[in-house]
């Protein structure tokens, strides 16, 4: 407790600035979430408070962030689609989701997955955030100019004539998941329905297909052109005056946080003057309600096809928050604690879950801004907690009157921010290492490019996962090629080794001298397969040193046991030298010896292979 109190004036006041700092941006990622203010408002609270008790990181301040509200904008419109397009039958499972992500980052922190994070290759990352910059850039567009899909009745009017088909469709399909086999009743009870729908619930169901069909990037460029049709002056006024001041303010001085600044000014003119805008969802006032539809509504049916995304956002907000707790390190002089950090984060993500908050994590941005206004302990981010509760309780009829379009404003500096400038620039220089026919380009360019198309255009963990794959086969083949060539297998004229001097010259026809250096694994097995064809064909003994061969896979092991079988048909002596431990463990295992290695041909060392040689070769040619 000393320690939490040690620096009281430092800590309120580093807490007291980073929270001002985290107000607009929660907003901003509520409304983004599709959940509304109120859950980025609900998240920021908890989890800055929780992550801050629990976490390994003293000044870190936590909270929604742009990548973990990128990914949870796809899960929610996901689940919500998969529920007639209610927010409210959707919940549980959307909480269910980030609940599972909070624990399974707890999960993390108990097995000490923290010091395996920083594995994860650069370009996967940086492919990924550039990714996140373009989503929340894009899709703010349209808000940004006030243009709502669900809003627009010729682009609702689109997809009645598809309403009828969904909707027998989706009563079918629950048909048959109460019964293996359908009969003529299922369908006439189908027809029954559809004529039973109201206008009202048949244009409802109209604004749930279009606003699917406008939904992320590939959406919004789609009805980009009805957007520029349809642009609402006033509210890209607003947004256009909340950007300005944002980027502009920022001239004038760093010390008071520009997107604050731009949120009271744009949101003052706008209230002041009486403007017919369009303001945010309503912050509900009081107490945060416990969501107890978590449990009463829970169905793991419900939740297990979004299990990966849990996952990518458990695996998100660990590398997020980690990648904060290292800058914090560097300003700080101090080394946080990586897996107690995921702890609690993990706490803090299910907390927020369990009171309607979207997920988040370490914020590089107001961890700075804490340490620089005089942050040290726990304390701090525990106080941008405690302010955040402090205006939700006092200020949330205020709150809820801020412009729409200002914090779409503020989404889209977020997102230009985001993007990974230092990776795309780094493109012209970075080697082109691998070729496809006449083309040669970078391996590391490949997966940053391929990580932020398949990011921006189709699916978010998806893009991850083959982003990590394909990052992990390009680096096993260059790991591969590498030693492939450090381990000297190919078919090249052998050097002899200091000790092979005293080989008789007479018997340099008979006797072929394999040398191995380095592992053989799957990476360089091809070289040593081509030994067979190596051999001179006055060669009838084989001496394989394998003093260096420093490891074996399973790859080379069998690829040896080719080797061998190959030459023992051609009635060629093998000899070894040299079997480190490893080696001879695996090859007793698959009975390369004695099967094709007897023993009594396996010597410790070169000297005794040579008295062999000696004493069994002789001299035909």
């Amino acid at each position: 407790m000393n320690t939490l109190f040690s620096n009281i004036k430092g800590d309120v006041f580093g807490g007291i600035t980073a929270g001002i700092v985290a107000l607009p941006l929660a907003l901003a990622f509520g409304v983004s979430s599709g959940l509304g203010p109120s859950a980025g408002l609900y998240g920021a609270i908890f989890i800055s408070f929780f992550a801050a008790i629990f976490g390994g990181t003293n000044t870190q301040i936590s909270g929604p962030t742009a990548p973990m509200t990128a990914v949870s904008m796809v899960v929610i419109a996901s689940i919500i689609t998969n529920n007639n397009g209610s927010i409210e039958q959707a919940l549980p499972a959307i909480l269910s989701v980030f609940l599972l992500a909070g624990f399974l980052q707890i999960g993390f922190g108990f097995i000490g997955f923290g010091k395996y994070i920083r594995y994860i290759p650069y370009p996967v990352v940086s492919g990924f955030m550039t990714a996140i910059g373009v989503i929340i850039l894009v899709t703010q567009i349209l808000p940004a100019v006030g243009y709502y899909p669900k809003e627009d009745s010729k682009f609702v009017n689109n997809f009645e004539p598809k309403v009828e088909e969904v909707v027998f469709n989706r009563y079918l399909n629950n048909a048959n998941d109460k019964s293996d086999i359908l009969d003529i009743s299922d369908y006439k009870n189908g027809v029954l329905e559809l004529e039973n729908l109201s206008k009202n619930m048949l244009s409802e169901e109209a604004k749930t297909l279009a606003a699917k069909e406008a939904s992320g990037v590939i959406g919004a460029i789609k009805v980009m052109p009805l957007a520029l049709n349809n642009i609402n002056w006033l509210e890209l006024l607003l947004a256009f005056f909340t950007i300005l001041i944002i980027y502009g303010f920022k001239k004038i001085t760093t010390k008071v946080p520009s997107t604050l600044v731009a949120l009271i000014v744009v949101s003052a003119i706008a209230i002041g003057f009486g403007l017919d805008y369009r303001p945010i969802p309503e912050i509900p006032s009081g107490l945060p309600e416990f969501k107890t539809e978590i449990f009463s509504g829970f169905s793991l049916g419900n939740i297990t096809p979004y299990f990966f995304t849990a996952l990518t956002l458990a695996l998100l907000g660990a590398i997020d928050s980690l990648l904060t707790s290292v800058v914090a390190d560097n300003m700080t002089k101090t080394k946080h604690k990586p897996n107690k950090e995921l702890l609690g984060q993990g706490i803090g993500n299910s907390v927020a879950a369990l009171f309607g908050g979207i997920p988040g994590a370490g914020a590089t941005i107001r961890t700075v801004i804490n340490i620089k206004s005089g942050g040290k302990t726990k304390l701090s981010g525990m106080v941008s907690g405690v302010l955040l509760f402090i205006v939700l309780l006092a200020l949330a009829p205020l709150a809820s009157k801020i412009p729409a379009a200002v914090l779409a404003g503020i989404l889209i500096t977020v997102g230009i921010g985001v993007i990974d400038y230092k990776g795309l620039k780094a493109i012209p220089t970075l080697p082109k290492d691998i070729k496809i026919g006449l083309i040669k380009f970078s391996s590391e360019v490949l997966i940053m490019l391929v990580v932020l198309i398949l990011s921006s255009l189709w699916d978010l963990v998806y893009a991850v996962g083959i982003g990590l794959v394909l990052a992990s086969l390009l680096f096993m083949k260059k790991i591969g090629d590498i030693t492939a060539n450090q381990s000297l297998l190919e078919p090249i004229d052998e050097t002899p080794w200091k000790d092979e001097a005293n080989m008789p010259i007479n018997l340099k026809e008979e006797v072929f001298i394999k040398h191995i250096e380095g592992p053989l694994f799957f990476g360089s097995t091809a070289g040593f397969q081509l030994l067979a064809k190596q051999i001179p064909n006055t060669a009838k003994t084989v001496v394989i040193r394998m003093e260096k061969l420093t490891y074996i896979d399973q790859s080379g092991l069998y690829a040896m046991e080719d080797v061998l079988f190959e030459l023992k048909k051609q009635n060629i002596d093998i000899l070894m030298t040299g079997i480190l431990k490893q080696s001879k463990l695996l090859m007793e295992r698959i009975d390369i010896i004695p099967d094709l290695v007897p023993k009594e041909l396996i010597f410790s060392d070169f000297e005794n292979c040579l008295l062999w040689i000696k004493e069994h070769v002789k001299n035909k040619y």
